[in-house]
């Protein structure tokens, strides 16, 4: 069987497209009731605000007075006004946008200078509770991360982390605990910084002494991770999942290898406590025919293929905590539409491999352990180190400090 691909890092993505995004179509806030996008018409690139949490979702233009670039980043904030991340003349600014009548309003917050010349800088991901903004700048031999909006004074360095800094997963509800993925000596691990300790940083990921391991989701509710890793199979990056805490090693299910695919996890559903297993997770999957949803979850031990809606703003989503799959999509006929996908589960137990849309695999192997079965991963070809479980790099005390 053929290994799939996972979407490559932002720290891949830098050096060619100054680290944005790869395929993001939009951002949404943690809770669901906002979500932003770049939108064109006519050759024109305009920020749009979408409003989620109402009896239909509907969308909000939000121009400037001149059209803005395409790496221009925007970002929804929980009170309904957009971030907006502008580089103009070598520095980054930032402002937040809101609807004023007819017309848009723009309050400035600030600009953050890279002194160096090869640096870039990035948004983080929404944080919780959608009261404050980030951004992490990547310099040649360390990362800063950086409060962009929600701050008293504009702009504020938070911390400094030795090593070249991508991804950007948080751990918590409160958005104190942030991981970053970090290339320090020619290996890239996962560490934590705490935002409430002075931007202390520890380790998160140890899965081999020689892999790249990297966070790709994390689920505050459950505990539920995933996570990007080469230990399993030297060389060539895997989708695993595991548990904040927990005493098991991470799994690497066969049922998440494709062939001639990328797969990209971009949605975890909460609410599930002390229930990872049953937590449904949502996978992007691009292959020759385009670009299609996947569904699976660690207790199905099987992925279920999904059409995209037409228009879908691909790699966004989101679950609801009963199990819907919400995708927004834009087209002609529908110019903010939310498509609520339900996902035909199966038997539990069924285990599968990648197909294309619409399919369902049938095929797996003891790979696909769940965490509460005794089997462990297959060993892999050529045989490297176990995994080293999770509580070994001490995730539980991390994410639990006062």
């Amino acid at each position: 069987m053929t290994a799939c691909a996972i979407e490559p890092s932002a720290a891949d993505e830098e050096e060619d497209e100054g680290d944005s995004a790869p395929g993001a179509g939009c951002a949404i806030t943690v809770d669901g009731a906002y979500a932003a996008r770049l939108a064109q018409q006519d050759g024109s690139c305009f920020p749009e605000r979408w409003t989620l949490d109402g009896p239909e979702p509907y969308a909000v233009p939000l121009p400037g007075n001149q059209p803005e670039e395409p790496d221009t980043e925007v970002q929804p904030m929980g009170d309904g006004r957009v971030l907006i991340h502008r580089l103009v003349d070598g520095r980054h600014h930032f402002a937040l946008l809101y609807p004023t009548g007819p017309g848009t309003g723009e309050l400035p917050l600030g600009a953050v200078e890279c002194p160096d010349e090869d640096a870039s800088l990035r948004l983080l991901p929404p944080a919780p509770g959608g009261a404050a903004a980030y951004a992490v700048a990547v310099g040649p031999r360390s990362s800063t991360v950086w409060l962009v909006a929600g701050g008293a004074f504009g702009p504020e360095r938070l911390a400094v982390v030795p090593g070249r800094c991508s991804g950007g997963v948080w751990l918590d509800r409160a958005g104190r605990m942030l991981a970053l993925d970090r290339e320090l000596g020619g290996r890239t691990k996962a560490v934590v910084v705490d935002l409430g300790r002075g931007g202390e940083v520890s380790p998160l990921l140890q899965i081999a002494a020689d892999s790249d391991d990297r966070l790709l989701l994390a689920d505050a509710d459950s505990g539920l991770i995933l996570v990007g890793s080469d230990a399993p199979s030297p060389g060539q990056e895997r989708l695993g999942w595991g548990v904040l805490g927990s005493t098991l090693p991470v799994r690497f299910p066969d049922c998440l290898r494709a062939t001639e695919c990328t797969v990209t996890p971009f949605a975890i559903q909460p609410g599930q406590v002390l229930m990872p297993e049953n937590c449904g997770v949502a996978l992007r999957i691009d292959g020759p025919l385009g670009s299609w949803v996947g569904a699976w979850r660690p207790r199905a031990r099987k992925v279920c293929h999904l059409p995209a809606p037409e228009g879908w703003l691909a790699g966004a989503g989101l679950w609801t905590q009963d199990g819907a799959l919400l995708l927004p999509y834009a087209t002609g006929e529908v110019p903010c539409g939310v498509a609520a996908v339900a996902v035909p589960w199966g038997e539990t137990g069924e285990t599968g491999e990648m197909g294309g849309p619409g399919e369902t695999g049938e095929h797996g192997g003891p790979g696909d352990a769940g965490p509460g079965d005794p089997a462990e991963p297959d060993p892999p070809e050529p045989v490297v180190n176990r995994p080293v479980p999770l509580q070994q790099a001490p995730l539980a005390r991390l994410v639990t400090n006062p």
